[in-house]
């Protein structure tokens, strides 16, 4: 019995011991495929150059970590071990930071370009355009008139082949068309050529649109005026004989109630001309080259001319026949009364320039920059006048009838830089005009003139 029960105690004993090896094999081999699985999703976490460390290494830290033998991860050891935080991938022997600093630390360790930049753009220049030493007016055009012409050859053969045309353009104007040149250079000689050549079946008159001191009531009497010869040569006892003294609309008014019987060519040099530029001059040439007895004949040499006219006036009442004609001859003659760019702020360019836009002003404007500038030039030793002290002196001349409509002619000067501001003794802005005393007493008087 003692013998059966050791045998019983003995098989006993290896089958246990054999269990506990059993058991221990498969807990190997499911610590070995659980390592494996780790190690594969590890490897999907370890960035690009984190997959060159050691696979031993590796292997022992996983199965150590899966034994429960190292919890912690001994961050003094030599080969780099990687960790997510925050979606921000760093090593572990580094201190891990939150990715708002890291992006903090970036900003700061970049350049100070874009502040360098934006303060050379704060940095004024302290030359000035009025600081060049530009030359004399009349200096200058003594030297463009030395200047030898050239190409005068093939300028007076494209001229000739412009007179194989005239014939065509003499019946598109007894068509009832005008006709509109167009094209670089100066047209004054072509289309003087064309009126004293081919124009010789009725009454020719010429308008110099370039002069900025044009009277367009002086251009419409001289139109009707050659009308009326016309018709007073067939028709005697007309007594619709115009008169300097009449007004624009009925000047007008007889020049639109002539019959097509006889008819006036006008030939305008430059219909855009800085003196007919105006709405109101361009509506009165309008109304005129509608009439029956007119034809009108221009030349324009602004890059902007075709937005004088709407649809109705070019097609309609003008009844434009576009021809590019380009000459390349030279603006000697219209050039002779636009200021040079090249040329100094002399006294005539000042007295020119401020008569052109004091032209384009109403008569109280004129006036109220009269009152301004009589009492600069009786007063020079001031900074200038308030607005108030402007609006006392014309409300005493009844010039204007509220400081609305004063403050309103005022800044019509200040667009066209006839009247300034300065800071006067007691702190007040001052009004005054920012030219010389000489050329300020000349504009006075082709003012009163």
């Amino acid at each position: 019995m003692r013998a059966s029960t050791e045998n019983k105690r003995s098989h006993t004993g290896v089958m246990g011991s054999r269990g506990v090896m059993r058991r221990k094999r498969k807990a190997t081999v499911q610590r070995e495929e659980s390592s494996k699985e780790h190690m594969q999703s590890a490897s999907k976490r370890v960035p690009r150059h984190g997959r060159n460390a050691s696979t031993s290494d590796s292997k022992q830290r996983d199965l150590d970590m899966i034994r429960g033998e190292s919890h912690e991860l001994n961050t003094t050891s030599s080969s780099p071990f990687f960790l997510e935080k925050n979606g921000v991938t760093v090593s572990a022997n580094e201190p891990i930071h939150d990715a708002e600093e890291g992006v903090e630390q970036e900003v700061d360790m970049l350049p100070n370009h874009y502040n360098t930049k934006q303060d050379s753009f704060n940095k004024k220049a302290s030359k000035k355009i009025t600081d060049i030493d530009m030359v004399d007016e009349q200096e200058l055009r003594r030297a463009l008139a030395k200047l030898v012409p050239k190409h005068e050859k093939e300028q007076s053969a494209l001229l000739e082949t412009y007179k194989a045309s005239y014939w065509k353009w003499h019946f598109q104007l007894r068509c009832g068309f005008g006709l509109l040149m167009y094209g670089f250079g100066s047209k004054r000689a072509l289309l003087e050529d064309f009126a004293s050549s081919t124009l010789v079946d009725a009454a020719a008159v010429a308008v110099n649109g370039y002069l900025p001191t044009i009277n367009i009531k002086h251009v419409i009497y001289t139109i009707a005026d050659a009308l009326w010869k016309q018709h007073s040569t067939v028709e005697k006892g007309n007594e619709n004989e115009p008169a300097p003294s009449q007004s624009l609309e009925e000047l007008v008014s007889l020049i639109t109630n002539y019959k097509e019987a006889h008819i006036v060519y006008v030939l305008v040099h430059n219909i855009d001309g800085p003196g007919l530029r105006d709405e109101e001059t361009q509506h009165l040439l309008a109304k005129i080259a509608a009439s029956k007895p007119v034809r009108f004949l221009a030349s324009v040499d602004h890059v902007n001319a075709p937005l004088l006219w709407d649809k109705q006036m070019a097609n309609i009442c003008f009844n434009w026949w576009w021809h590019h004609t380009p000459t390349f001859a030279a603006y000697d003659i219209e050039g002779t009364f636009l200021p040079l760019l090249l040329a100094s702020d002399g006294v005539t360019k000042g007295i020119r320039s401020a008569a052109l836009v004091l032209q384009s002003l109403t008569p109280n404007a004129q006036s109220v920059f009269r009152t301004l500038a009589s009492h600069q030039l009786t007063h020079s030793e001031d900074l200038g006048l308030t607005q108030h002290q402007l609006y006392s002196l014309c409300r005493e001349r009844f010039l204007v009838s509220s400081e609305l409509t004063l403050r309103a002619h005022l800044t019509e000067f200040k667009d066209h830089q006839l009247v300034c501001t300065r800071r006067g003794l007691d702190g007040q802005d001052c009004l005054y005009i920012p030219i010389q005393t000489e050329a300020l007493s000349k504009l006075l008087e082709d003012l009163d003139s």
